[in-house]
């Protein structure tokens, strides 16, 4: 995949400084939310058809990288 980075966008003025694809107003936990709920990811670009099927990947491999970190315990 081409670099999923590029996918994502903060803006302090939109969507509350959030995490959304490509500068859209579709945030990236819409994203995984319809994942959630059971949409594939087909599903999803037919539902929101300005996205990608790689701005849906994108947004997974976001939020594996904001989740994969280690755990320090003592």
């Amino acid at each position: 995949m081409e670099n999923w980075k590029a996918r994502i966008t903060i803006n302090p003025e939109q969507c509350g400084g959030r995490p959304c694809i490509r500068g859209m107003r579709i945030r990236v936990i819409d994203i995984l939310d319809l994942l959630a709920n059971g949409l594939t990811q087909n599903q999803i670009v037919e539902e929101l058809p300005d996205l990608e099927l790689a701005d849906v990947e994108a947004a997974v491999k976001y939020a594996i990288s904001k989740t994969n970190h280690p755990v320090i315990t003592s």
